[in-house]
């Protein structure tokens, strides 16, 4: 069955190695460009000014995404961080944030007040409304309607499924839908939550239309060096106001010390065009082997791919747990522990989440998990090597039983 699932995947396995090729090389000409020197790895503390590292790691992530101004931040903690940040420095009181995609991921459910927090976005008097997919595609009749109906301020679109059974979103599809909106609403601010896809395609948002794009540094593109942080890149009048909304009115940009992380920053960034690769290549990998055992898997090994996030969905919550242990089991870290679910800070459900990774909550590295609800989905992603990751699902893949 190993020897079939390779077989099958081979064609895929070389597209990827091209889409590798194409985005080295345009994360080597932003190096190059934008002339990264020896001296740009040194740190700064205390306020952080005049720290080149950060200012010309800013200007690498800009050119990559074709964006006129970007964040990196190692003070933003997250890709719920980095988005929340984002939203606050874009909205003012009485302003319409419409999401687009639907009930966006878990943990943004308080910072809106979809779930009832006092820090809310809801609870400083920003409205909020959502609109959902239709068969993995956009409501446009119903987009063009509240647009022409609401003055909106902010257009949320969440590219990657999160803990949904949607697909996700690829580049052309968000091309249509941002070409689309334009024709009715020119000025409202379309914003991309972009974690999980960024170098799964030969483009990125802003080359398609976007105003901003936000992403995190323990996914994709910090390629499982960063220890931490998160971006926000796009117009320079957004990100100046997001910058403003992390440090403080009148400083911006300008100030933030980076304590030595510019060269994980820069080195992750440098391999993070292969440790994608690697990652959907684990991906396809892992989506056709449990096929063929008869698992239902999104998505299929020969679909388009929008992120490095690959869906089996077990239909019941003891075989969700149990792949989920073997995977920690057959991981470099902490593999002799035994994953369990509990209540995590940010999710209504309980979840389970294996993550035998060398950085806390790193999801370039193999890891999986998910709620404890129906239909009980384990959500894998990651491994920094095809080899690794293959290792580690043939082992899970030998544990699990026939459905």
């Amino acid at each position: 069955m190993i020897e079939q699932t390779e077989m099958d995947i081979k064609p895929y396995i070389e597209e990827i190695d091209k889409l590798c090729y194409i985005n080295s090389q345009k994360v080597l000409s932003a190096f190059i460009e934008n002339r990264v020197d020896t001296h740009h790895f040194n740190m700064t503390d205390g306020y952080g000014y005049n720290d080149d590292g950060r200012d010309v790691i800013e200007k690498v992530y800009a050119s990559i995404f074709k964006a006129e101004d970007a964040l990196v931040r190692t003070q933003i903690i997250s890709g719920t961080h980095a988005l929340t940040v984002t939203l606050f420095g874009l909205l003012r009181p009485n302003d319409i944030l419409l999401s687009i995609t639907g009930t966006p991921y878990d943990t943004l459910h308080e910072v809106i007040g979809i779930k009832e927090n006092k820090s809310s976005l809801m609870s400083f008097g920003i409205k909020y409304d959502e609109i959902d997919l239709v068969n993995n595609d956009f409501d446009y009749e119903k987009i063009e309607e509240y647009l022409k109906k609401n003055k909106v301020k902010v257009i949320e679109i969440q590219r990657s499924k999160g803990y949904s059974t949607r697909k996700s979103i690829t580049i052309d599809l968000l091309k249509k839908v941002i070409d689309f909106i334009r024709t009715i609403d020119k000025d409202v601010i379309i914003m991309i939550d972009n974690c999980y896809c960024e170098l799964v395609d030969t483009k990125e948002p802003i080359e398609v239309g976007a105003d901003i794009a936000v992403g995190s540094l323990i996914k994709n593109l910090g390629g499982g060096l960063a220890p931490n942080g998160g971006y926000v890149v796009g117009r320079k009048d957004l990100i100046e106001l997001v910058a403003e909304r992390l440090t403080v009115p009148g400083c911006g940009k300008e100030v933030g010390p980076t304590l030595g992380a510019n060269k994980a920053i820069l080195q992750g960034l440098y391999m993070a065009p292969s440790a994608v690769a690697s990652a959907l290549k684990t991906a396809i990998f892992t989506s056709r082997l449990l096929e063929l055992k008869g698992y239902n898997v999104e998505p299929k090994y020969n679909e388009k791919r929008a992120d490095i996030v690959q869906n089996i969905i077990f239909g019941n919550p003891e075989d969700l747990i149990e792949y989920c242990k073997q995977i920690q089991y057959n991981s470099p870290i902490d593999s002799g522990a035994t994953v369990e679910p509990w209540d995590m800070p940010g999710y209504d459900d309980q979840v389970i989440m294996a993550a035998g990774t060398f950085t806390q909550g790193s999801s370039l590295e193999l890891s999986c998990d998910g709620p404890i609800r129906a239909p009980f989905i384990a959500y894998q992603q990651g491994s920094l090597t095809y080899e690794y990751g293959k290792i580690a699902i043939i082992n899970a893949f030998n544990k699990l039983k026939w459905v």
